[in-house]
């Protein structure tokens, strides 16, 4: 296994390392020549010392890879360490960063790479939107020709963010000290986001300073006295206001009587404080200079020449402030309606951009403030026959009318033909004043002209509307199409009579919500919290289906399929389920003949890709994607085809909240409703980038509108759900083994039962306790069974099904508590999960003095820690890694409301102390409690005995493992035995 990584240099370039986790672990062995991990990777191969996280002599091994044992347990530093690299320039970095080599062939990229690659793409997307400036940077002697990135308002909070993302290693050096965050994170943009800017631009010849701001030649030639001329100007040209302690405000007042002469618009001129936005001195308040100083005296000296400097700079992008420069003490601007609309519509946007501070009416900006349309929509109650394809989903036809509208209020015909004569942009409307565009508003009255027929995705979309320049403000409805628009006018459906037990009222809704949108050919994403039962909800649909429906196919990850059949069995044992994996799969005839007997077919994704040809050759009534994330990357092979596959309807299943998971949610809308969302290209720029960027609300409460009809999602939290769930919901995961954990499982049994026939007594006892830790530890992980330093990802069922219930976590903003009675394990689920989500992770364990102790169950609380030095107030780490021994008893972390046991103790009441950590007095939510077993392996066995054997739990219950040591030979081949048809490929 090798890890790539990253580390920016104070040269401006990039170096690259790997690690190998198959060589020896002894000093500067274990750190390898990058071209073995990707030789297709630019620039020169080279050494550098870098500082890295050291202990027992060796460079600590990567987050990704196993470590041999708890980091904790050894002394930590930082030591520097001579490896081999690669060196990028910054041109050659940006490229790389962007389209890096596929990681494949056992090859996994480090944490600082995948930041590095996160602050290219951010400085890409700030040269594309034109917030860079050109700058000279090196010396006199060699100056250079640079674009420095302009870093206000969301952007200025988006690179904040990836500044705290930024990886510990990120701030290695060659100086022996650990460089600042703030500067590697500043140098690192500020040579990415020049790169990005010449590689938009044509190179020019010569060496003057325009020329070396373009091709990748940054140096020219300058006179002394002109270079200090340019320098001059460009800094004071390019000076970010915001980033000084005060900035020039500008507010627009309109005027409180249109159609008075004396009583225009007027952009009031101001002083305002950078740190304290609510502090504005006005104009008159800085000409009386007593007042002026006083007001801010903390800030500078002379704020009369302050004001009119900034003013200067303001009126390079907003000329008409000469008119006020041209007054010996100006104050305010007086403005025309042309001159309003102009300085709403392009002035504060350039001005706000730049950092002034700029005030608007609250008017502005609102779907109110303009006329929009508002569509009445009538359908029929029902499509006019099923059988007809072209009567239902998107494409189905439905009757319209357009009106126009002024927020909540219906123009009528006298108000549009007075606005149709009015010729200014800005007018006075019902006592509002609204923006009038004369193009807009003769294609709004087109648009009321036609009526007839329009899709469901125009109806969605507002597309008539929009292709007019006009906002959509209400939709009306009538029919089926009303229910789409609104869930809760749907009929609900009665729980179907064959499935077992009884639905909860939110899954009664679920069921009719989804038989609703299939019904009329509409596909459907079931994106309800952790823990409310969507599998049962799945079941119950496929239990309502008609007779003769034909069969389900559902592909979940490999974690998953034991527990659908399980749940099926359960709750719809009435259902014919086949699952189709393994080597020993129904393929050819033979599987057109299980899926023929079959109502539901469970595969994973992995098979559904390899499979794509079989299984498309079966018109499936349904396809169901259960922890849909998994097709989140939409250019995949593995999304494409499960994307392919031809059936009536299809369900996403998932626990993560979609409507904020912008990245993942075309991937999966695009399976569900083929076409919604519109091209992959057309949504960034419509959505992803205005939304996540930029905080576009507009943007979002059109996406809100769009997908609202198609996304299920109840929370834990609201309370008609949280009302109806037990305090604390305990199950059981089920994981399966993956081949290689089947392959050292096999071999241990192999050679413990031929050990154990040939020995007595305290020997015997002896075999059978360490085969039972060697068969618990290959459950866990290869690795640490191996002890080998080999990677974590991608080798245990267990560690999969951990990641997708941590990922679901993490996203609904919630904590949790993992605990493990292997303390090395723990220590590399620590590391491992810190690299893998890229947050803080911690670990109890035995050795832990009892002041970081408190200091750890402190911080995780979501309260101050208890080390003085640290400033920390945040809601604390989310994720706490415990060994049962050292975590099982005596705290109190209720900020946690899930709770994961990695691997069983078998003894219900040690296992009950630990999750008494998160469910005790203080716990204001439910706790959600989960314990991992193997499928077909002696956990799932011994589970099975403890639960359906009260008489034997309650015998064995204090004596942990011991009783096992008691069974017979054959009763230890019987309970030891692998069931291979639970293994993963």
């Amino acid at each position: 296994m090798l890890v790539m990584h990253g580390v920016w240099r104070a040269i401006g370039g990039l170096a690259l390392w790997a690690e190998d986790s198959a060589l020896p672990a002894s000093g500067k062995s274990r750190k390898i020549h990058p071209y073995a991990v990707a030789p297709d990777v630019p620039g020169k191969p080279g050494e550098a010392t870098f500082l890295l996280p050291s202990a027992g002599g060796r460079p600590l091994e990567s987050p990704e890879l196993f470590r041999e044992d708890a980091p904790a347990h050894r002394t930590l530093k930082l030591a520097p360490w001579r490896v081999p690299v690669i060196d990028l320039d910054v041109d050659e970095a940006l490229l790389f960063l962007l389209t890096p080599p596929d990681e494949a062939g056992g090859t996994e990229f480090g944490g600082t790479l995948r930041h590095l690659a996160e602050v290219a793409r951010y400085a890409v997307d700030l040269v594309a939107r034109g917030r860079v400036v050109p700058a000279v940077g090196g010396t006199d002697d060699a100056p250079l020709a640079l674009w420095r990135p302009v870093l206000t308002g969301e952007d200025r909070h988006w690179a904040q963010a990836l500044l705290h993302a930024m990886p510990p290693v990120g701030r290695t050096s060659e100086t022996g000290e650990l460089r600042p965050a703030e500067e590697v994170f500043a140098q690192a943009l500020d040579a990415l986001a020049d790169a990005a800017a010449r590689a938009t631009l044509p190179p020019q010849d010569g060496d003057t300073w325009p020329a070396a701001l373009t091709g990748t030649r940054r140096t020219f030639t300058a006179e002394p006295v002109q270079l200090a001329r340019l320098r001059s100007d460009l800094d004071q040209w390019t000076r970010d206001a915001a980033a000084g302690s005060v900035r020039a405000f500008f507010r627009l007042v309109e005027p409180l009587d249109p159609e008075a002469d004396d009583d225009p618009w007027r952009v009031e001129l101001s002083l305002q404080a950078a740190d304290e936005p609510s502090l504005v001195v006005p104009a008159a308040d800085i000409w009386e200079s007593q007042r002026g100083h006083k007001a801010l005296a903390r800030y500078l000296d002379a704020p009369q020449e302050t004001f009119l400097a900034e003013l200067g700079r303001a009126a390079r992008l907003w000329p008409h402030l000469d008119r006020a420069l041209a007054e010996a003490r100006p104050a305010d601007l007086p403005l025309d309606t042309a001159e309003a609309h102009t300085f709403l519509r392009d002035s504060a946007p350039l001005l706000a951009g730049a950092g002034f501070g700029v005030l608007l009416p609250k008017w502005w900006g609102k779907t109110a403030a303009r006329i929009g349309a508002r569509l009445n929509a009538k359908s029929p109650t029902a499509p006019a026959t099923v059988a007809n394809s072209t009567t239902l989903g998107l494409d189905a036809m439905i009757d319209y009318e357009w009106q126009l509208a002024l927020g909540d209020h219906t123009l009528t015909e006298a108000e549009l033909k007075r606005l149709a004569k009015v010729k200014a942009p800005l007018v006075r409307v019902r006592g509002q004043w609204v923006e009038l565009d004369a193009k807009r508003l003769a294609a709004g009255l087109a648009l009321m002209a036609t009526k007839g027929q329009m899709s469901v995705l125009d109806l969605l979309t507002g597309a008539p509307a929009a292709s007019a320049g006009l906002p959509v403000v209400e939709v009306q409805a009538s029919g089926w199409v009303r229910g789409l628009l609104d869930g809760e006018k749907i009929s609900q459906l009665e729980q179907p009579s064959r499935f077992v037990g009884a639905l909860r009222p939110y899954q009664q809704r679920g069921l009719s919500w989804m038989s609703f949108l299939e019904r009329f050919g509409l596909g459907a994403v079931l994106a309800d919290d952790m823990g409310l039962g969507k599998t049962a909800t799945m079941l119950a649909v496929m239990l309502n289906d008609p007779s003769g429906s034909g069969p389900t196919l559902l592909v979940c990850p490999m974690s998953l399929v034991g527990n659908w059949e399980r749940e099926a069995a359960k709750f719809a044992p009435a259902l014919r389920v086949h699952v189709h994996h393994g080597a020993e799969r129904a393929q050819g005839e033979r599987f057109v003949r299980a899926v023929r007997e079959a109502d539901l077919v469970v595969t994973t994704y992995a098979l559904a890709a390899r499979d794509a040809a079989a299984l498309s050759k079966i018109q499936w009534h349904r396809v169901v994607v259960d922890e849909a994330q998994a097709i989140k990357n939409a250019a995949t092979r593995q999304a494409v085809a499960i994307r392919s596959l031809p059936a009536r309807h299809k369900i996403a299943v998932t626990g993560t909240p979609v409507e904020n998971r912008l990245a993942d949610l075309w991937a999966i809308m695009e399976f569900a409703n083929p076409g919604l969302l519109g091209p992959a290209s057309e949504f960034k720029r419509a959505y992803a980038e205005p939304i996540q960027r930029h905080g576009d609300q507009q943007a979002a409460e059109r996406l809100r509108r769009l997908t609202q009809p198609f996304v299920l999602r109840r929370l834990k939290t609201d309370k008609s759900i949280i009302s109806d769930l037990p305090e604390k919901l305990e199950m059981e995961v089920v994981c399966n083994l993956t081949a290689e954990q089947a392959t050292l499982y096999q071999a241990i049994v192999d050679d413990a039962i031929a050990a154990i026939e040939g020995a007595e007594g305290i020997e015997r006892k002896g075999l059978v306790l360490a085969t039972m830790t060697k068969l618990k530890q290959v459950c866990n992980h290869p690795a640490q069974l191996l002890r080998d330093g080999s990677r974590l990802a991608g080798r245990s069922g267990k560690l999969a099904r951990l990641e997708e219930i941590l990922e679901e976590v993490l996203a609904a903003g919630e904590k949790a508590l993992l605990f493990s009675q292997y303390a090395e394990f723990g220590g590399a689920l620590q590391a491992y999960l810190t690299g893998r989500f890229g947050r803080e992770v911690l670990f109890l364990h035995g050795g832990v003095a009892k002041a970081d102790r408190d200091d750890m169950v402190a911080r995780f609380q979501g309260g101050h820690a208890l080390d003085h030095k640290r400033s920390q107030s945040d809601d604390g780490p989310p994720i706490f890694v415990l060994s049962l021994k050292a975590g099982g008893t005596g705290l109190t972390l209720t900020a946690a409301n899930h709770v994961i046991h990695v691997d069983r103790w078998w003894n219900p009441a040690v296992e009950d102390q630990a999750t008494d950590r998160a469910f005790r007095i203080g716990q204001k939510r439910n706790v959600q409690v989960r314990k991992f077993v193997c499928a077909g392996t002696v956990e799932e066995r011994i589970s099975a005995m403890l639960a359906d054997k009260r008489e034997l739990a309650d015998r064995i219950v204090g004596t942990g493992e011991g009783w096992i040591t008691e069974l017979s030979t054959d009763d230890l081949r019987n309970l030891f035995a692998l069931d291979k048809s639970a293994v993963v490929e």
